[in-house]
């Protein structure tokens, strides 16, 4: 009984873990690489008073993403990440329809663990967490896919992130809890006469996550996340109507295919629900991820 206890909550956090982010390392992995396909349809949006509005007839949107991703370890409790991502939109409105893509905005990230969920029964773990957007994407302002800008992949600015991550082990059972704020860099849109200067908001995330990890390493996770950000700012002053908020929900797993690979899939919505969003379209979709590790 000793020595069970302590295996079921390494398992947990392990497997539990992965099937909430894929791209984290294990307890005992020094590094991975991954591969993860998104596909989402947008379904309708929520307008500046938060009501929820199914998309007319003939509109309609196709988003895609390929992620390619690593993770490495640093000073034991620590690692660094980097997601470059390849994104592609088909849309259709009033009769017309475009395709575009390319590159979207590569990330870089770092974690830090302080404290380990599975160390103690009563010492949650606690992890900081930073990271690094860089502005490789092309911005709505820079599509030349037309009216549609499907060409946009990114936000044009640098974004700071940093946060905390609190997560408890309860048996075959992981609890996570997650905050992270960003912040992005003013840029100016346009030339001349006509050009403005804008900065977004600060935006906060809030996620929610518990995994079960059963007996043969499978593991399966429900997560809820809440993005929110206030007005941008539109040449020094706020621009009102221009907040978002958006509430994602998801359910996923993750099976183990040897020691070192494993595939996670995962289906992903924002619900058609008045009030859970502002300014933002409505997606459902899935993905799929497959890792490779090293101990």
């Amino acid at each position: 009984m000793l020595l069970s206890a302590p295996s079921a909550r390494a398992q947990a956090c392990c497997a539990g873990t992965g099937a909430v982010t894929p791209g984290r390392l294990g307890l005992h992995e020094v590094a991975l690489v991954g591969f993860q396909a998104k596909a989402g349809s947008v379904v309708g949006s929520y307008d500046l008073s938060g009501d929820y509005v199914r998309s007319p007839p003939g509109a309609g949107e196709v988003d895609l993403e390929q992620d390619l991703f690593g993770s490495v370890r640093v000073l034991q409790r620590g690692q660094i990440a980097l997601l470059v991502p390849l994104i592609e939109t088909w849309r259709s409105l009033a009769g017309l329809s475009a395709l575009g893509g390319g590159i979207g905005d590569v990330n870089a990230s770092a974690r830090y663990d302080f404290t380990l969920a599975s160390a103690s029964r009563t010492l949650p773990g606690i992890a900081a967490l930073a990271g690094l957007t860089l502005p490789t994407g092309t911005p709505p302002d820079s599509s030349s896919a037309g009216k549609l800008a499907t060409g946009a992949t990114g936000i044009g600015a640098y974004q700071f992130n940093v946060g905390i991550a609190v997560e408890q082990t309860f048996g075959a059972w992981l609890v996570n809890a997650t905050g992270v704020v960003a912040e992005r860099t003013a840029r100016t849109v346009g030339s001349g006469s006509s050009a403005v200067h804008e900065q977004l908001a600060p935006q906060w995330t809030l996620l929610a996550a518990a995994a079960y990890t059963f007996a043969n390493d499978w593991a399966a996770a429900a997560s809820a996340s809440y993005a929110f950000e206030g007005d941008a700012s539109i040449d020094g002053g706020d621009s009102p109507g221009t907040a978002h908020r958006l509430l994602t929900v998801s359910l996923s797993g993750v099976v183990p295919l040897s020691d070192s690979w494993r595939l996670q899939g995962a289906v992903f919505d924002n619900p058609p629900i008045g009030q859970v969003g502002t300014n933002q379209p409505a997606d459902t979709g899935l993905s799929f991820t497959l890792v490779a590790s090293w101990m």
